[in-house]
């Protein structure tokens, strides 16, 4: 029996290849879409979900409050953690990170590491990194240790056993690997190949780095006790933290207000001011859109996959009716047509499977990121997702298997039966459902481009265009040697002007605390963004000033005592006029000096992001850690080639690290790139799964009306005027469906939008063009069966009649 029903279902498909390719396609597609988009979901929310103890492990976060702002972070002070584990019962163990940076030697290999991280010995006690070799009690106490990962063991040691190997760091610091561990997976919070030992910085090259309450350059890490309610302590947090910070909050005139972020909630979790520091997070938002669109284009294909099987029961009636005349129960017509349904849908499902192995590569690098295979081998989706396949099976079976079945056949042989009127409204709602999701896509995409094309085409407020920022991170060869490097620099063909600082635009900078006079004449602390720049770096970068001047060789003071303000700092302090904070003192570690000058607001960071107060102060070349250098248009790779060499002649033991500004600021928004072009992949894969549903139901209305056409044609009715009364009845849906979803994008993008400090307005243009492109698809995609039909021979459709 099972056999027949089987040889049935087959022949069936087979006689219907195109309905059954249509159907097939269209759900293969967004099955694949639908596991595609989930397993990148999946993976962005399986962040630190490896650590055992994860849901014990919570980051010590600050909300730091000055007398004009407050500034949330995800950084400590250094002796937050080891002060709150010595005082709170409830706390296992505390760990605390810091990024370094060193250039790394090994025999004659050589690599400027940007990612070290300096972590106190308990680290390996709440993480679950596992080591290969070494004692992870121990691998971290003692000072100048180093744990490598795997990665970084083979890249300075290749096979040999790297243990109690020597690492010399900056030319002068030696340090020996104790410990070698697993690389740490991908969706971790924070990544390293090295990590040094704490006690190396706090107790002997920093000295006392960790001792201050004000100094906030620590990720801090706590691992509760078993049972230990993290509500209560935090709770229990600020009378603490004011009482060890009474003094630093006195002298400053902040306060400090700590919370605990649970580990698991870090990366889709609140944006945090780290000032560059540590590795960025994701975006819960962009993540949410996604599992949207995933869903929605799984729906779009179940609604094809149930439309057109539906739409087709109707030709099938004389079947039923003849096999119930010959005995056939409606028991076994149920079975026969759910099964026949669920076998189209176990196909797409197969075929979606291998579309996803298939796809996947092109889909990590759309991404920016590898997402493990293992995601669709984890069983969850797909368990869901082969559900989710035998439920649109059956609900796009149930049509004809219970009312086809239940229909006389006398009356069905007798050509009584025709197609629900409730069917066919069925089917026009769940068209319009389609193409509303098809449309607010088409909109949301051109929305999603447009405010990406806008923050790249923004005016930044200084010169970025044949910028190379070199990276020298304060090496001595350098530091001892700024000036005759930059007359070196300047001579090479090609060079036009030379700038040092320690930050450049698209960097973010760290911040340092002064205290200004106020408009009252108070003087008022502030923690501001901070450059050291030289006497050139302004016009190197055509930043203009708003108010007063710019650093001066002409001026002794300008080295020692002059700073210089953007103007959202000058706004922060109370300054509405610049020109009234020019003259105004400040203090800085002790010494006093005079406002020289208010720069212009400049974009020195994405403009997700509101303009943050900036300083600015000439300091010893000690400071600087980046040299600018502006070359012409004409020869690039030449220049930059000679740079390279020239480098190497100068700085022999330092590698020539450089990029181009306006590349790093492009960098500064690829997350967003890449959410513009997923959405738009993914946009056009529901317009295409919504197209072939139409091609498919096009085709069988063209079907269901070829007498009617050819009567018609018979009578006098022009080509084009069959083909505007076929188009007509899915013109009027798309219609419809345009004015649904064009409401429901806009207030979704408008929410989108919000998180950019810097947005474009939703153009009105953005809706008509929607439309239009909806209208154009539509004709399209109906056109060719409408033409068809309407240039077919009327002899061929009236013959049997």
């Amino acid at each position: 029996m099972l056999k027949n029903y089987l040889t049935i279902a087959i022949r069936n498909l087979w006689r219907h290849r195109v309905f059954s390719a249509i159907n097939l396609l269209g759900l293969a597609v967004g099955m694949s879409s639908f596991l595609l988009i989930f397993s990148y979901v999946s993976f962005e929310r399986s962040y630190d979900k490896f650590n055992p103890k994860a849901d014990r492990i919570y980051r010590l976060i600050c909300d730091t409050r000055t007398q004009t702002e407050l500034l949330p972070t995800g950084l400590s002070s250094g002796p937050a953690g080891p002060s709150i584990k010595a005082n709170f019962p409830e706390v296992e163990t505390e760990a605390r990170i810091s990024y370094q940076n060193g250039l790394l030697e090994h025999g004659e290999k050589r690599f400027q590491e940007n990612n070290i991280i300096a972590a106190d010995s308990t680290l390996f006690d709440i993480f679950a990194f596992p080591l290969l070799k070494g004692d992870p009690k121990t691998a971290l106490r003692d000072p100048f240790s180093v744990v490598l990962s795997e990665a970084g063991a083979q890249k300075y040691f290749g096979s040999a056993d790297p243990m109690g190997q020597p690492l010399l760091v900056d030319h002068k610091y030696v340090f020996r690997v104790t410990g070698v561990m697993k690389n740490i997976p991908d969706n971790a919070s924070f990544h390293s190949d090295c990590f040094f030992s704490m006690t190396s910085f706090v107790d002997h090259l920093y000295g006392n780095w960790d001792h201050n309450w004000g100094n906030f350059g620590w990720f801090t890490f706590l691992l509760l006790r078993p049972g230990a309610d993290p509500t209560r302590l935090e709770a229990r947090l600020p009378p603490f933290v004011k009482e060890k910070a009474a003094d630093v909050e006195k002298a400053t005139g902040m306060s400090y207000t700590y919370h605990l972020q649970p580990l698991k909630k870090i990366h889709l979790g609140p944006t945090l001011n780290n000032y560059g520091i540590g590795e960025p997070t994701g975006s819960k938002s962009n993540t949410d859109v996604f599992a949207i669109v995933g869903v929605f284009l799984l729906l779009i294909a179940s609604i094809n996959f149930v439309n057109l099987a539906t739409a087709r029961a109707a030709e099938r009636a004389r079947e039923v009716g003849i096999r119930k005349a010959i005995g056939a129960v409606r028991g076994q017509l149920t079975l026969q047509f759910l099964g026949e349904s669920i076998l189209l849908c176990l196909l797409a499902f197969v075929l979606a499977i291998a579309l996803c192995n298939a796809l996947h590569p092109l889909f990590g690098i759309l991404l920016g990121k590898d997402i493990p295979l293992q995601a669709f081998g984890a069983g969850s989706y797909v368990a869901l997702l082969l559900g989710i396949a035998i439920g649109i099976g059956v609900i796009a079976g149930i049509y004809p298997a219970l009312v086809l079945s239940g229909f006389n056949p006398v009356a069905v042989l007798k050509g009584r039966f025709g197609s629900s009127r409730k069917g066919l409204r069925l089917r026009e709602v769940l068209v319009v459902f389609q193409f509303v999701i098809s449309t607010a896509l088409i909109i949301g995409t051109i929305v999603v481009y447009n405010q990406l094309r806008y923050m790249q085409d923004q005016e930044l407020g200084f010169n970025k265009n044949q910028e190379i920022a070199i990276n020298y991170h304060g090496d001595s060869a350098v530091r001892v040697n700024t000036e005759p490097l930059r007359h070196e620099l300047s001579a090479i063909p090609g060079v036009k002007a030379v700038a040092y600082s320690n930050y450049v635009p698209g960097n973010s900078p760290t911040n340092w605390f002064l205290r200004i006079a106020n408009p009252q004449g108070d003087m008022q602390g502030a923690n501001l963004n901070f450059y050291v720049v030289d006497f050139d770096f302004f016009p190197h970068y055509g930043i203009r000033m708003a108010a007063g001047r710019t650093f001066s060789r002409d001026f002794s003071t300008d080295s020692t005592k002059a700073l210089i303000l953007n103007e959202a700092a000058a706004r922060s302090l109370g300054y509405a006029d610049p020109t009234k904070a020019v003259g105004r003192k400040f203090n800085m570690w002790g010494v006093d000096g005079t406002i020289i000058g208010v720069a212009r607001d400049f974009h020195y960071r994405s403009l997700q992001e509101a303009i943050q107060p900036l300083a600015f102060r000439v300091m010893d070349q000690g400071w600087y850690s980046m040299i600018s250098v502006r070359i012409t248009g004409d020869h690039i790779p030449q220049t930059v080639a000679a740079l390279g060499h020239r480098w190497q002649q100068l700085v022999p033991g330092r590698p020539f690290e450089y990029s181009f500004v306006d590349d790093d600021f492009a960098k500064l928004y690829a997350s967003e790139d890449r959410f513009q072009r997923v959405f738009l992949y993914f946009g056009l894969l529901a317009i295409f799964i919504s197209c072939l549903g139409l091609l498919g139901l096009a085709a069988y209305s063209t079907f269901q009306r070829t007498k009617e056409i050819g009567i018609r044609k018979v009578l006098g009715a022009s080509v084009s005027t069959i083909v505007a009364l076929l188009s007509k009845e899915f013109l009027r849906l798309v219609v419809i469906a345009l004015v649904i979803a064009s409401p429901v994008a806009w207030f979704a993008m408008h929410q989108w939008l919000q998180d950019f400090a810097y947005r474009t307005p939703i153009a009105w243009w953005v809706f008509p063009l929607a439309a239009s492109a909806a209208v154009i698809i539509t004709l399209v995609t109906v056109g060719f069966h409408s033409i068809r039909a309407a240039v077919a021979d009327p002899v061929e459709s009236l013959r049997t009649e």
